[in-house]
C-alpha cells in the first residue's frame, strides 16, 4: 500500500492534498485495487476507470452532507476507500465484509443503495426535491454510466428533473461499455459527440485554458466555446432538450480539469449534466485488453491478469450451446438479452445466428414487450435475463406476454443465491412473482441434460414459459445427443419410498438425495422426487404420496414465502390432505453476500437441518430396523 493511501482516513485527508499528490494517490489506488481484487475478485475494470473522477468529487464536495450517488454502484470502490473503509477493504465481497455495492447500512457516506442500473437519476431527483422542500443547501450528485442511459427509468427521470428542481448535478461517465459494448441509438449519439474532430479540437483547447487559468472564468469560456460548436454541429442536443445545461465532454482522468469544473458546477443554480470520458480498466493492460472479463471477475494473477483454469461448463454455457443447436433446426427461434450477452452466455449464440440475436441494452421491460411483438408474428423469442433483473419486467410479463398467451420463453439465469454479489443480485423471488400468473409454465432442471430437455419443451409450448437455473458449474452429468420434450406437469420419481417424500427442486435435488440417505440410515423409507415443474405441479404424484407418507420435505433455492414449498402446501390443501410439509428454503429477509455453502449452512438449507425438522414428524412410525429386530426376536 502506498504512503499517501495509508494517510487517507476520510475525505478531509484528501482535501489537504495538491494536484501532484492527488495524481500520485491515484496511482497508488490503482495498484492497491489490482493487488487486492486479485485475491477477492470484484469489479476491477469499472473502478480503475473512475479513480480521478471519484477523487475530484470528494475533493470538491462534502459527503455525507452532500449526497453522492453511483448508478449500479459497482464502481464505488474508490468512494469506499476514501470514506473510512480502507482498513476493511480486503474483506470486500467476503463473508461479513464490505459489500461490493453501495449500502446505506454500511456507511453514512453511502447515500443510496444500488445494484441495478438506471436508479441514480430518479433517486437523486427525489433527494434534491426533498432538500428544496426542507430548505436545505446540500449538493446532490448522480454519477451514471453511459449504459444507464439506455434504461427507461433514466429517461423517466430526465423528463422530470428540470421541472422539479433547480439544482442537481448529473455526471455522465462515458466509457462505451456496460459489461459488453453499449448498443443502440443513445450509444451512437454519445460516440458521435466524442469522435467529431471539430468538437475534439474545441474540447482540447478548452482543456488547455482551464489548465492555464483555472477557476470559474476558464470554465465559463469553455462553456461558451463548446456551446457555439454544438450550435453548428447539433441543433438539438439531447440533454438540453430535457432542460439540463450540458457541459463537456471532458477528460475524466485530468484531475485539475475535473476539480475546476466541479467547483464551477457546484455554484450553478440549475440542473446540469457533465459528460466525462473515462477509460474502463485504465492502468492495468489485461483489463484494457479484455474489458468484458474484467468488468467483474473472481481472483486473478495481478501480474498477468490470468484467472484460474476454467473447470466445468456453466449452466449459462449449456443454455447457450443448446439454443445454438435448437436454432439450427428452427429458424423461428430468436435470442434476446438486456445488455448481458456475456453473463447469460448469449455471446456464444451470436456468432452462429447473428441475425437472430438482439441486445436491447439495459432495458428489461422493453426486452419483454419486444419479444411479445416478435411472438405475434410467429417467431419463438427466448429472453435470457438474470432472475433479479427480470423483476423489473413483471408488468410486461403479465400484460404483454401471459395475458395474450404468447409463446415467449424466459430463461432465468442466476436463479437462486448469487453468492458474492449479495442481495441485489440474488435470484430468490422469481417463483413467487411468476407462479401466480395464469398461462405460464415454470420449470427448474436438476442438471444440464434436463435444462436442454426443458428448453426443447418450452419452445414447443403454445404459450409462455420460464426456466430457472443457477449461476455456476453444472452437475457434470452426461447429456443426450438430442434433447427431448418433457410431459408438462409430470415429476420424475428417482427413488420410491413410503415414510417421507422429499422433493428437491432443480439442483437442490442433491440435498434431497442426501436427506434420503440420512433417513435410510435412521431406518426410514424415503422417496426422492425431481419435481421438474413448479407450475403446473404434478398433482397426481402428490396425491399418491399423500396417501402413504407421514411427511413431505421440499428443498428450493428460493425464499419460502410464496415459493415452491408453498405451492405444494396449497395443492395438498386443495386435495384435503393434512400431511405436514417441511419447507427448506430461504427465510423472509434479504440475504447478505457470502459463499453459497456457508450461507446455506447458516440459514438451514441443508440435508442435516432438514433431518432435524422431519424426524419428529416420523416419530409415530417405527423405523424398519426396529421392526426387523422385533420380527427376528
Amino acid at each position: 500500500m502506498g504512503t499517501l493511501l495509508e494517510s487517507i482516513h476520510s475525505p478531509a485527508d484528501l482535501k489537504r492534498m495538491n494536484y501532484a499528490q492527488m495524481t500520485e494517490l491515484a496511482g497508488e489506488i490503482r495498484e492497491f485495487l489490482i493487488q487486492t481484487l486479485s485475491k477477492t475478485g470484484g469489479h476491477l475494470g469499472p473502478n480503475l476507470g473512475v479513480v480521478e473522477l471519484t477523487l475530484a468529487l470528494h475533493f470538491v464536495f462534502n459527503t455525507p452532507k452532500d449526497k453522492l450517488l453511483f448508478d449500479v454502484s459497482h464502481q464505488a470502490y474508490i468512494h469506499k476507500i476514501l470514506t473510512g473503509r480502507l482498513d476493511r477493504f480486503e474483506t470486500l465481497r467476503q463473508p461479513g465484509g464490505l459489500n461490493g455495492f453501495m449500502l446505506r447500512t454500511e456507511s453514512e457516506h453511502d447515500a443510496y443503495g444500488a445494484g441495478h442500473a438506471g436508479t441514480s437519476l430518479s433517486a437523486a431527483l427525489g433527494m434534491a426535491v426533498a432538500r428544496d422542500m426542507a430548505g436545505g443547501d446540500e449538493n446532490v450528485i448522480a454519477v451514471a454510466g453511459d449504459a444507464a442511459f439506455t434504461n427507461g427509468i433514466s429517461f423517466e427521470a430526465l423528463n422530470n428533473i428540470a421541472e422539479q428542481t433547480k439544482r442537481m448535478i448529473i455526471v455522465l461517465n462515458d466509457n462505451e461499455w456496460s459489461i459488453d459494448r453499449n448498443v443502440g441509438a443513445i450509444a451512437r449519439h454519445f460516440h458521435r459527440i466524442v469522435t467529431n474532430e471539430h468538437y475534439k479540437h474545441l474540447h482540447d483547447s478548452a482543456t488547455r485554458i482551464v489548465e492555464k487559468l483555472g477557476g470559474k472564468t476558464a470554465v465559463s469560456v469553455m462553456r461558451r466555446a463548446e456551446e457555439a460548436a454544438k450550435g453548428m454541429l447539433w441543433p438539438s442536443i439531447l440533454f438540453e432538450e430535457f432542460g439540463l445545461e450540458y457541459f463537456g465532454p471532458i477528460d475524466g482522468h485530468n484531475l485539475p480539469l475535473l476539480v475546476e469544473t466541479f467547483k464551477f458546477l457546484k455554484a450553478q443554480n440549475r440542473p446540469v449534466l457533465l459528460h466525462v470520458l473515462t477509460q474502463k480498466g485504465r492502468g492495468f493492460q489485461p483489463a484494457l485488453d479484455r474489458q468484458k472479463k474484467f468488468h467483474g471477475l473472481g481472483p486473478y494473477d495481478p501480474e498477468t491478469g490470468l484467472t484460474k483454469p476454467a473447470g466445468q461448463l456453466t449452466y449459462s454455457e449449456v443454455f447457450a450451446n443448446t439454443l445454438v443447436d435448437l436454432a439450427r433446426a428452427d429458424e423461428r427461434i430468436v435470442a434476446i438479452t438486456a445488455a448481458m450477452p456475456n453473463g447469460t452466455g448469449l455471446d456464444l449464440f451470436r456468432p452462429y445466428h447473428p441475425k437472430r440475436y438482439f441486445d436491447v441494452g439495459i432495458a428489461e421491460e422493453h426486452a419483454v414487450v419486444f419479444a411479445a411483438g416478435m411472438a405475434t408474428r410467429g417467431y419463438r423469442p427466448v429472453c435470457a435475463i438474470y432472475s433479479t433483473f427480470l423483476q423489473r419486467a413483471f408488468d410486461p410479463i403479465v400484460h404483454d406476454v401471459c395475458l395474450q398467451k404468447l409463446p415467449v420463453v424466459f430463461c432465468l439465469d442466476r436463479a437462486g443465491l448469487s453468492g458474492d454479489d449479495g442481495p441485489t443480485h440474488h435470484g430468490l423471488f422469481d417463483i413467487s412473482y411468476l407462479r401466480g400468473i395464469p398461462e405460464i409454465v415454470l420449470m427448474a432442471p436438476k442438471d444440464e441434460d434436463e435444462l436442454a430437455d426443458m428448453m426443447k419443451t418450452a419452445l414447443e409450448l403454445p404459450g409462455p414459459s420460464a426456466i430457472r437455473y443457477p449461476r455456476g458449474a453444472v452437475a457434470g452429468v452426461a447429456r443426450k445427443a438430442e434433447p427431448r420434450a418433457l410431459a408438462v406437469g409430470k415429476a420424475e420419481v428417482l427413488i420410491d419410498g413410503t415414510d417421507v417424500a422429499i422433493l428437491g427442486l432443480g439442483p437442490m435435488i442433491a440435498e434431497a438425495r442426501d436427506l434420503a440417505a440420512r433417513l435410510e440410515r435412521d431406518g426410514y423409507s424415503a422417496a426422492v422426487i425431481n419435481p421438474r415443474f413448479v407450475k403446473p405441479l404434478d398433482r397426481e404424484m402428490l396425491e399418491l404420496y399423500a396417501s402413504r407418507v407421514a411427511a413431505f420435505v421440499t428443498f428450493e433455492d428460493h425464499v419460502k414465502m410464496g415459493g415452491f414449498g408453498s405451492a405444494v402446501i396449497e395443492a395438498l390443501q386443495d386435495m384435503g390432505s393434512v400431511v405436514p410439509v417441511v419447507r427448506i428454503g430461504w427465510p423472509d429477509q434479504f440475504i447478505e453476500h457470502g459463499k453459497v455453502d456457508a450461507l446455506r449452512a447458516k440459514y438451514g438449507l441443508t440435508a442435516e437441518a432438514a433431518q432435524l425438522q422431519v424426524l419428529p414428524l416420523l416419530a409415530h412410525r417405527q423405523p424398519r430396523t426396529l421392526v426387523a429386530a422385533r420380527v427376528a426376536s
